[in-house]
């Protein structure tokens, strides 16, 4: 459950308001293909999964606190 919760953003946000929008308007429409296609939309955003699959494109929060070496470049005339 904690991991439907977490890492809401702004797209996952506006795919979860487009997918109700377009249930409401399926449901007023009485299209009820637009209504599963809209339930598939909303789906989405709700469980965290794109179009590749269970979580494919979604990229592993880094927990790591290494520090980067600094690289300094030699001027070359």
């Amino acid at each position: 459950m904690n991991r439907y919760l977490r890492n809401w953003n702004y797209m996952r946000l506006l795919r979860l308001a487009l997918g109700i929008f377009i249930i409401v308007q399926g449901i007023m429409e009485q299209q009820w293909l637009l209504v599963t296609m809209g339930s598939l939309f909303s789906l989405m955003p709700l469980m965290n999964i794109g179009c590749c699959g269970v979580s494919g494109c979604n990229t592993p929060i880094s927990r790591s606190t290494k520090k980067l070496d600094e690289t300094t470049y030699e001027e070359i005339r």
